[in-house]
């Protein structure tokens, strides 16, 4: 219940170019996907009205999907009904914006109160709705173009300008911009102007429910046929060079090099599919492996259920995350809750989710030696290492994803009272076809610069997973 609005707050978010649906951890679905569907569930048992909409990706979805109590998952035709490139995707959003008018018009219900984006491409389709239905925009990054481009790895792909322009532009118009950090809150601020004043931090949750020490370590190895005695540095995310997995083997293959005994019991998953750039070459990282020597110790493992998950954390010694980029690492917060430590980069949001010292080590830059040798300090020193893991247990206790949705909430109603007198009463208008103008970035000058640079299924009642999956 909105305390600016005395009934529920209906909130349409979008989620372009992912699906709250679809597993993490492969293709474009990651941490993002994660944080709407946690977020949403949360929102409702605060009792908001939720309506994530995502464009469909294959034949025969329907239109509707009841992820749970006060969340459904609305499928809008945009450009073909298939995945495509995310390059491709710039050119789906006018249809994208147009089916959200018409379906919204088509309800004929209480009209939306706010939208609230995610990622860029979303942002561009709120930017149109909310001028239509006279609503305010709330936006979430989730990662930031310019910043992924300050740290591109060997042969990467920069992000678009494209992008870069369209991030300029969001953060011109919202009414309110959620940073999942300081750290992110700062580069809005530096790198696109954004005011203090209309930025917000609201750090993600986790979902204690799931993720928990459980049984224990060595009940979590016998249900993976993981050997009790191995040391077990984990690797969990999508394939791809922003997320350092290159960095992990060089440094299983230093740490082998450093201890050969310690060697013949590493065992090293690597839990996650291909993604991004990571598509363009696939073999990269298994011959990678083969030139290290450590083929023998590295396990690739395909994306799994949240729950799944969780047995993966609680096997591990450690999660090690070397990312050359990242807003906040959700999967770090995961491990900790499930009282294993964490090994990651010092950038981004990663010194929030990770306790330097306490819950984890933080590594500066990306040189495979620095995580070998932290490695080696954890497995040479297990009291130490489970005594991160403990305090990581508590340190996740106090981010659930409850206080995290009721802080995002406080945003939204700042957002409406602010916005109320062309909020108040207005109403989803049928979009007049041919008429939609979808205002698609173009070069422009930015700031402190000088060049151009019908039917419903009920998922809420059948074995479902964190993330909407029916089994």
């Amino acid at each position: 219940m909105s305390a600016t609005t005395a009934r529920p707050l209906r909130v349409a978010m979008l989620s372009v170019h992912t699906s709250p649906l679809h597993q993490p951890g492969t293709g474009d679905a990651g941490g993002m996907n994660v944080y709407i569907v946690q977020l949403s569930r949360s929102l409702a048992r605060l009792g908001a009205e939720i309506d994530v909409f995502t464009r469909c990706r294959g034949e025969g979805l329907p239109p509707r999907v009841r992820m749970a109590p006060g969340t459904t998952v609305r499928h809008l035709h945009a450009g073909p009904c298939r995945a495509v490139a995310k390059g491709e995707l710039p050119g789906t959003l006018e249809d994208f914006s147009r089916a959200l008018l018409r379906t919204a018009a088509e309800d004929g219900g209480r009209p939306y109160d706010l939208v609230h984006s995610h990622y860029w491409l979303s942002g561009q389709v709120g930017r149109t709705v909310t001028r239509r239905w006279g609503v305010p925009l709330v936006h979430t990054m989730h990662t930031l173009g310019r910043v992924k481009n300050a740290s591109l790895a060997e042969g990467d792909s920069p992000e678009p300008l494209e992008r870069i322009l369209g991030e300029h532009r969001i953060v011109d118009t919202a009414e309110r911009l959620v940073a999942n950090t300081a750290d992110e809150a700062a580069a809005l601020r530096r790198l696109y102007g954004a005011a203090r004043e209309r930025t917000d931090i609201v750090h993600p949750g986790v979902d204690l429910g799931t993720f928990h020490p459980g049984e224990g370590r060595r009940a979590a190895r016998r249900r993976l046929g993981l050997p009790q005695d191995a040391f077990v540095p984990l690797f969990v995310g999508r394939i791809q060079p922003l997320k350092g997995p290159d960095v992990l083997v060089e440094a299983v293959a230093e740490l082998v090099r450093l201890d050969p005994e310690l060697g013949r019991r590493l065992v090293v998953p690597v839990i996650g599919g291909l993604s991004g750039s990571g598509l363009r070459a696939p073999e990269r990282l298994g011959e990678l492996c083969a030139a290290s020597g450590v083929a023998d110790v590295v396990r690739f493992e395909p994306a799994v259920r949240q729950e799944t998950l969780a047995h993966w954390y609680r096997a591990a010694d450690v999660l090690v995350m070397p990312s050359r980029s990242e807003s906040f690492g959700l999967v770090a917060l995961e491990a900790q809750a499930c009282g294993t430590p964490v090994l990651a980069a010092e950038v981004g949001g990663l010194p929030t989710a990770v306790w330097d010292r306490v819950t984890g080590l933080l590594v500066r830059g990306h040189h495979p030696r620095d995580y070998a040798r932290q490695l080696l300090t954890l497995a040479r020193a297990p009291e130490l290492a489970a005594a991160m893991g403990q305090a990581g247990v508590r340190y996740a206790s106090g981010m659930a994803w409850d206080p995290a949705a009721a802080r995002t909430l406080a945003v939204y109603e700042r957002a409406v009272e602010r916005a109320r007198p062309g909020w108040a009463g207005a109403a989803a208008r049928p979009c007049p076809g041919g008429n939609l103008s979808l205002e698609v970035p173009g070069p422009r000058r930015l700031k402190g610069e000088n060049r151009i640079h019908d039917s419903t299924i009920d998922f809420t009642g059948s074995n479902i997973g964190a993330n909407g999956i029916a089994e």
